[in-house]
């Protein structure tokens, strides 16, 4: 076990925290003309959303699926693994696959998209390697131009994984206000934890006349 001294920990913290906010500062030069695409494609999409993803990535499109169903796109998490026991028959024409994957290499990742793509509408793909096999088989990529030292040790998913999270953050904000998804709708769906304790009270505020979206 090794000894830290306060000021070292406290280095270290600051060091990773301020790690984490360059990923997720780099999402902004992400968003570019492919970003609009998708966030169009998304907007429009009449099926399901399936996000997928492996390890850290797969936590992460968990977490995307959640919030864009609490914005009202209907989403749903499926490991890759899974999909490739049967679960990719859940996929129909109009629905669309959004795999998040910092290197694209994920050979398992990778076979289930690859299969994906004659099921569904359209694979995108989140990822920071632009010329991966994940990129070269999705239908759209958006690239987060992410620093070397973005991640503990270049190996562990923690910068990376929160600028990912930050995109599908924005694509959730964008589809609600494009599909009219009012914060009455997000309450109603939303009536546990203290977001329904204080909806009526978030209501009032969300509703006033300066508020957007």
């Amino acid at each position: 076990m090794t000894a830290l001294d306060d000021d070292e920990l406290v280095s270290v913290a600051r060091s990773v925290i301020e790690a984490d906010a360059r990923a997720i500062s780099a999402t902004l030069n992400a968003l570019d003309g492919e970003f609009i695409e998708v966030a169009n494609l998304l907007s429009a999409v009449t099926g399901k959303v399936l996000v997928t993803g492996s390890g850290t990535s797969g936590t992460i499109a968990a977490r995307g699926a959640h919030l864009l169903s609490v914005c009202g796109t209907p989403a749903f998490y499926l490991s890759p693994a899974d999909g490739l026991h049967g679960g990719l028959g859940v996929l129909q024409p109009a629905d669309v696959l959004i795999a998040l994957s910092k290197g694209g290499s994920s050979t398992e990742l990778n076979e289930f998209c690859a299969r994906a793509k004659s099921l569904c509408r359209a694979v995108i793909a989140i990822t920071a390697a632009g010329g991966s096999t994940l990129a070269d088989l999705a239908d759209h990529v958006i690239i987060i131009p992410l620093d070397e030292d973005s991640d503990l040790g270049a190996v562990v998913a923690t910068g990376s994984s929160l600028a990912a999270g930050a995109v599908l953050d924005a694509l959730c904000e964008i589809c609600r206000i494009v599909k009219v998804y009012r914060w009455e709708r997000v309450l109603f769906t939303h009536p546990s934890g203290a977001v329904g304790r204080d909806a009526e009270q978030s209501l009032t505020r969300l509703t006033k006349p300066e508020a957007k979206g």
